[in-house]
């Protein structure tokens, strides 16, 4: 089974798609934290995120693999793990820079789709439905309005001991949906069949929920974890 998670950034996909994965004793796939663990990767060699040839070779020669470690996911880069080097502000900020090169997010989608080969996965992401499983048994768009997103994004920061300005975090997130939505290859959109969640007032348990509701008797069909 593959089930496909895509929306903007600050939705709440990734812990979405962890808990839905962690219910149905699937393989979890994190697309985004690929794209941050590469952008990390060029940084530390001083590769220009504006380069497309020097990062389509990074990306060629780069291992990037998740490893499951007391109930969270760790993603490895090169065998070192990066987990929480990626979720910082620098690499927010840029992420959206190095995924805008078409032929970089090529490669990705190949790399994802071995990953996904073979295995019943959940993967979340911006093009997962439409590029790297457009045949998954169920896609969902994860979304909420500008203004929740930028004040999880927020609070997710403070409780990670970062300093979080809420306009500043809205700006960036703003920018993010416009250069996701835009790009050539893999833009953000809602696909024609794919169902719709508006998570602006609802909590990740409430979104979990909705989710296993619509999958019905699939879901209770897996095998428990």
């Amino acid at each position: 089974m593959h089930v496909a998670i895509d929306g903007p950034a600050g939705a709440g996909k990734s812990t979405v798609a962890q808990i839905l994965a962690r219910r149905l004793n699937l393989v979890y796939i994190d697309t985004g934290a690929m794209y941050r663990a590469l952008t990390w990767k060029a940084i530390q060699l001083r590769i220009s995120l504006e380069n497309s040839d020097k990062l389509c070779e990074l990306a060629m020669t780069t291992k990037i693999h998740f490893e499951p470690l007391q109930g969270q996911q760790r993603i490895l880069c090169d065998n070192i793990d990066i987990s929480e080097q990626i979720r910082m502000p620098d690499i927010n900020n840029q992420v959206s820079i190095l995924a805008s090169h078409s032929e970089l997010r090529l490669i990705m989608v190949n790399k994802q789709q071995q990953l996904a080969e073979q295995r019943s996965v959940v993967m979340d992401g911006r093009d997962v439905g439409e590029c790297i499983l457009p045949h998954a048994d169920y896609k969902f768009y994860l979304t909420a309005t500008l203004e929740v997103r930028s004040l999880r994004r927020c609070q997710e920061m403070k409780q990670k001991g970062f300093e979080a300005d809420i306009e500043a975090v809205r700006i960036l997130l703003q920018q993010r949906d416009e250069s996701d939505s835009k790009r050539k290859t893999g833009a953000l959109k809602i696909l024609n069949d794919a169902v719709v969640i508006d998570a602006s007032a609802m909590n990740t348990e409430q979104v979990v929920q909705r989710i296993l509701d619509y999958m019905g008797e699939d879901a209770n069909a897996l095998p428990a974890c």
